[in-house]
């Protein structure tokens, strides 16, 4: 292990375990390695992509609205970095974590943003609706499953179905492939019920 991912393993990625259920240390580690294929298959910087993702939820930490700027922010703060880029290279990560947020209507500004957005959909249908889950239960604390589902029903139609404000700027195929199938989910409401029921008995009420 590189003296860069020793420094994130132990002082970065610890901090995810403070956030939502939706947003803990799992996402970060699936975006960082999702963010890493892309890379490859990108030609762009791994360490750099590395990184971004790595920081691209920080910001969580002061709210959800504006996360991504806050993101950005963190990183540029962090003096720790400068051991191992340059302060353009920063700039450049910088904007590519301010990219990264799903209602972003611009395209990212460099195939860094790209990298790190595609990396964040992370479109697996059940871990799609259990993030929505547990966000609408975090921001419901006291609301029965009906509550629950009516936010999430709501969100998932919003942000996934057809004409949802979700993109994807790299179009992988796995994500292709996977938004597909969580649309095809969405669209089936009694399936989509049950999957969210699930979580509710399974996960929240055992918490």
């Amino acid at each position: 292990m590189t003296e860069l991912e020793q420094y994130i393993e132990q002082t970065i990625l610890p901090q995810y375990d403070a956030f939502d259920g939706g947003h803990k240390r799992d996402h970060a580690e699936a975006v960082i390695r999702e963010s890493l294929i892309l890379a490859r298959e990108h030609n762009a910087d791994e360490q750099m992509a590395y990184v971004i993702a790595a920081y691209h939820d920080l910001g969580l930490r002061f709210d959800r609205e504006t996360h991504h700027i806050h993101s950005g922010e963190i990183l540029m703060a962090d003096a720790n970095l400068r051991q191992w880029f340059t302060e353009e290279q920063l700039l450049v990560m910088r904007d590519a974590i301010e990219d990264h947020r799903a209602s972003g209507k611009n395209p990212p500004r460099t195939i860094y943003g790209a990298i790190v957005a595609e990396a964040d959909r992370q479109i697996i249908p059940e871990t799609v609706i259990a993030r929505t889950m547990a966000y609408s239960a975090k921001l419901y604390p006291n609301g029965d499953f009906e509550t629950l589902y009516a936010r999430s029903h709501e969100h998932l139609l919003e942000k996934y179905a057809e004409g949802g404000y979700m993109r994807l700027w790299l179009n992988s195929e796995r994500n292709v492939r996977s938004l597909e199938a969580l649309r095809a989910i969405i669209s089936d409401e009694p399936r989509l019920r049950s999957l969210c029921e699930k979580w509710y008995r399974d996960v929240y009420r055992t918490t």
